[in-house]
């Protein structure tokens, strides 16, 4: 499936400066531009892109002109379900990048690895290997001086000393107004609890002060694991089963909905040994299928890959890829490690969307238009 267009242009417009509609010569006869360009960094396989991309509000809408991911299978997967130019797609280094010479954007978008903030993680922060990655965010704000901003991050960012206070400060000494939110996507229509930091930016000159997150809307009926995997076995794409060791599989047998390997009634033959103290509760955990999925990851060893609640094994890519909100027309390329890792790493499309398209209501409700 191809996606809405991203355009291609390689030339290099003037860095987008804000006027409002009352003095902008776009509001004359011929229309507003009601297409907001984004550029992103670690886009992975597309998930905040595609919910950008379903974002509208009264003909407006987002489009991209750059991307950018270091994981070549995840720029592979970009291509193939988002009609772009190969050469739109920066596959390398985010330090490799000249952001001056990239097209305008009015918005930036990058959700920075969150290895070094994760729960799951060695929680090293901001001098950890991934900690200071935000910092290219910053960099690029900087050059481009883009309207507005998304960025994201795990929960456990805030948890993570000063660092996001550090973030927060040098967005802000970029020249942005800021909005911070910290989202339970179960709350939205997902069907997972999955917990991350929005940040929301809006340049300084735009004279936006105030921005209401969108509300939750299923805040009392979540979406079940069951509803979400209905009807899921049909799909050819991404849906290879798991090859179960019989250990694994009769481990599972003593597993109930909801447990894991650590509070189920396993025979000691079947226990785990653990070299630390440490016990990870998404461990060999089935799901309970009239609750939303734990959080779906994108790497872990062996009892890492979530399980089904009546099965007796793992979910597929697919069956995550549902959990995630893609549709099942979306191709994920790669091996499947990779497609794991992929799905895992990416933000709910369905999130995403209701994000983008509170910023466009944002952008209209001040009169502010595209202007690359």
């Amino acid at each position: 499936m191809m996606l809405d267009a991203i355009a291609t242009s390689s030339s290099k417009s003037p860095v987008c400066a804000y006027s409002s509609t009352e003095s902008s010569p776009v509001n004359s006869a011929k229309g507003i531009r009601n297409t907001y360009h984004l550029g992103e960094l670690f886009a992975g396989a597309g998930g905040m892109a595609l919910g950008a991309h379903q974002a509208q509000h009264n003909g407006s809408k987002f489009n991209h002109v750059w991307v950018n991911d270091l994981d070549n299978d995840a720029c592979q997967t970009f291509a193939e379900n988002f009609a772009i130019h190969e050469s739109s797609i920066h596959c390398c280094d985010v330090s490799a990048l000249r952001f001056e010479t990239l097209p305008s954007i009015d918005g930036l978008v990058f959700g920075f690895p969150c290895n070094d903030f994760s729960i799951v993680g060695d929680r090293l922060g901001i001098e950890g290997k991934f900690g200071g990655l935000y910092q290219h965010g910053i960099r690029a704000l900087k050059a481009q001086k883009p309207l507005f901003f998304v960025a994201e991050n795990v929960s456990g960012l805030s948890s993570s000393g000063d660092t996001l206070k550090v973030i927060e400060n040098e967005l802000v000494a970029s020249g942005y107004n800021i909005f911070k939110q910290l989202y339970k996507f179960e709350n939205f229509g997902v069907p997972q609890c999955r917990h991350r930091i929005i940040i929301v930016g809006f340049r300084s000159d735009t004279k936006i002060t105030e921005f209401s997150h969108p509300k939750p809307t299923t805040l009392v009926n979540p979406v079940s694991c069951e509803e979400a995997l209905a009807g899921v076995q049909a799909c050819p794409n991404n849906n290879e089963p798991t090859n179960h060791s019989e250990v694994v599989l009769e481990r599972l047998k003593y597993i109930k909905p909801g447990q894991n390997i650590f509070n189920a009634n396993l025979p000691e033959h079947l226990q785990l040994r653990m070299t630390s103290k440490a016990k990870i509760s998404q461990i060999y955990r089935r799901l309970k299928h009239d609750k939303p999925a734990y959080t779906v990851t994108g790497s872990g060893g062996g009892g890492t890959h979530v399980y089904h609640w009546c099965e007796n094994r793992a979910l597929t890519n697919r069956e995550r890829a549902r959990l995630q909100t893609f549709p099942d027309e979306f191709f994920f390329v790669g091996g499947k490690e990779s497609v794991r890792k992929q799905i895992g790493m990416a933000v709910p499309p369905k999130g995403a969307k209701i994000i983008f398209e509170t910023i466009i209501k944002t952008l209209r409700k001040h009169k502010i238009n595209s202007h690359c």
